[in-house]
């Protein structure tokens, strides 16, 4: 298994769905002065604000030493309640909320990064930066919750929605394996068969040969 699975390697944040909806009297302006205590981890101003990634869903004190998210992916609120019902998540390292974060609701994070990040690149080192934990730590607790790793789960996510573009287009297999973050494609192919048990090619042809025969039993019984 190769553990650095390949994508396209850009940020698309349309792509992310978070459900975060917040009241502008919750947000609070970036000023240039709060943006260098996030930048610089500022300990000093964990009471004076929240601050939220909108690509993660999580949100962090000001002095967390996760990884410096884009300026304009940021959203800052005055306290942790104003960000949890903003549908944000709380951090596990650095535990804005003053509570540790259950290890479901941690692995639920993961898995809606991975649900709608599918076509980047994704690695177990990407998953805990972008989720605030440690690589050992979260592959050991996502497959004790979800009973695989995570990126036997990012395999399945991708081969998932290869199915979908096999069944309802006519793109090449090629164009497929790029759009569900696999871009060699014989890998893709040799990851397809072990989970079908077909090539992408086979499996379109049976499925297509499948529907002609179902529409053809149906038009005999009219």
């Amino acid at each position: 298994m190769q553990g650095d699975i390949k994508g396209r390697g850009h940020e698309d944040t349309s792509r992310v769905h978070c459900d975060v909806h917040v009241a502008d009297t919750d947000e609070e302006r970036i000023t240039e002065e709060k943006w260098q205590a996030i930048l610089h981890n500022d300990a000093s101003y964990d009471a004076a604000f929240i601050y939220a990634v909108k690509t993660t869903g999580i949100f962090c004190r000001p002095s967390c030493k996760s990884r410096t998210p884009k300026k304009e992916n940021v959203r800052l609120f005055q306290n942790a309640q104003q960000a949890l019902s903003a549908n944000f998540r709380p951090c596990k390292r650095c535990k804005p909320t003053g509570e540790r974060l259950p290890d479901n609701e941690w692995v639920a994070q993961i898995t809606r990064y991975i649900d709608t990040n599918y076509s980047e690149t994704l690695t177990l080192e990407t998953l805990a930066d972008m989720c605030h934990g440690s690589p050992y730590h979260l592959h050991r607790t996502f497959k004790r919750i979800k009973g695989v790793t995570p990126i036997e789960y990012i395999q399945q996510t991708r081969i998932a929605r290869a199915i979908e573009y096999l069944i309802n287009s006519d793109k090449a297999v090629a164009s497929i394996a790029l759009a569900v973050g696999m871009s060699n494609t014989p890998y893709f192919i040799t990851v397809f068969k072990k989970k079908t048990g077909r090539t992408p090619a086979a499996y379109r042809q049976l499925n297509r040969a499948k529907h002609t025969m179902e529409v053809l039993h149906s038009g005999s019984k009219n």
